[in-house]
């Protein structure tokens, strides 16, 4: 039974690529399928913009002329550039519980880095921390959320066994939606709404999210770029546009909230009702009846995620996070949320997460990449 590393050359072996996850995770409750026609366009060069400034490898795995296997290798140069380091990044690892096939796809993948002069490799990290970042080492039980990894138990032992270990932790809160909010925080707000300096602005429609979105991704950069965010680099206008492009659609009005100084945006959070109950019943199809499915779920769900947030530097330590999380919290009590999930946060970034853990935030989750010298 001869395993068998293969390029990805035809929209055949492409759609063999993109679908064998699906497979794999047959009955497993707690994966969460994709939104296909994202795949579609997430690997398209043509229509994926960080393409461009990246080198990418896609290979399929076969044995007894099945795919059991995938991986896909990525150097960033932007990223490289800005860091002034040679790193390369595997992302979307899928195998069947067969260590053969891991172990070949994961040497093939650092070959190829090792052939581009790489001299590290870290992942499982797509071409961007919008990506999804990191396997899950704790809470399996828990259903994968938008953007995040599902992976198995076995995944994150085989790969120390190929001689990898912790590059960065991401910690993942479930934070009650409280009935009253905590004294402190209406302190907060008022003190800084009475001041006057800073205006919070929310949106009744995604048309009128649509102006701003350009602004508040430029703002993301800075806060981003300025607190050497694990993995980010600066996003050019395009990416901004993609990535506006593969979030608008879906984004609730109520739940994104922007501060502005006098005209420029100076603090932003974004979050999103879990949908994924409505994904899995879809199977990531959006039609014939998929879009109702996912709709319907976004509608029913008791629970909020975080998706991205920031803070400009000249603003951090003045409560804008406080600011913003008064209302989106108000947000969350009108829509009968019980609890948030607060994506990933870095296990260094103490002053946010002290923030999760004050307002009663539990780690439930926890995910980590990894990295080998090559």
């Amino acid at each position: 039974m001869t395993i068998e590393i293969r390029d990805v050359v035809s929209k055949k072996d492409l759609r063999t690529f993109i679908y064998l996850p699906e497979k794999i995770h047959a009955g497993q409750a707690q994966w969460t399928h994709p939104i296909y026609m994202d795949e579609w366009t997430y690997f398209n060069p043509k229509k994926n913009r960080a393409f461009a400034i990246c080198d990418t490898v896609f290979y399929l795995a076969w044995k007894d002329g099945k795919p059991v296997g995938r991986i896909m290798g990525i150097i960033n140069r932007r990223f490289n550039e800005h860091r002034k380091e040679n790193i390369a990044r595997f992302a979307c690892l899928e195998t069947y519980e067969d260590p053969e096939v891991f172990r070949a796809l994961v040497r093939k993948v650092e070959d190829w880095a090792r052939a581009k002069e790489m001299t590290r490799i870290i992942g499982p990290y797509g071409f961007s921390d919008q990506d999804p970042e990191g396997w899950i080492i704790e809470g399996f039980e828990h259903h994968a959320t938008i953007a995040t990894y599902y992976n198995f138990e076995w995944m994150p032992k085989w790969i120390e066994a190929e001689g990898y270990a912790k590059d960065a932790d991401y910690f993942v809160y479930k934070l009650p939606v409280p009935k009253e909010l905590p004294d402190f925080y209406k302190k907060i707000y008022e003190r800084i709404r009475h001041r006057g300096q800073f205006e919070l602005v929310e949106f009744k429609s995604r048309k009128e999210i649509k102006p701003v979105v350009r602004p508040v991704l430029a703002l993301m950069n800075d806060c981003y770029v300025n607190s050497n965010i694990y993995g980010y680099h600066p996003l050019d206008e395009q990416e901004m546009d993609d990535l506006a492009k593969r979030y608008l659609p879906v984004l609730d009005p109520r739940f994104v909230k922007v501060v502005k100084k006098g005209p420029e945006f100076v603090a932003f959070i974004v979050g999103m009702p879990d949908m994924t109950a409505g994904i899995r019943k879809a199977r990531g199809r959006l039609f014939p009846f998929g879009l109702f499915y996912i709709l319907r779920a976004a509608k029913k769900t008791k629970q909020l995620d975080l998706m991205l947030g920031g803070v400009r530097d000249d603003c951090q330590g003045l409560g804008l996070d406080v600011f913003m999380g008064t209302r989106m919290i108000a947000s969350a009590q009108e829509a009968g949320y019980e609890f948030m999930d607060t994506h990933h946060e870095l296990e260094v970034n103490v002053k946010v997460r002290a923030e999760m853990e004050k307002m009663g935030g539990v780690i439930y989750k926890k995910f980590r990449v990894f990295t080998k010298n090559l």
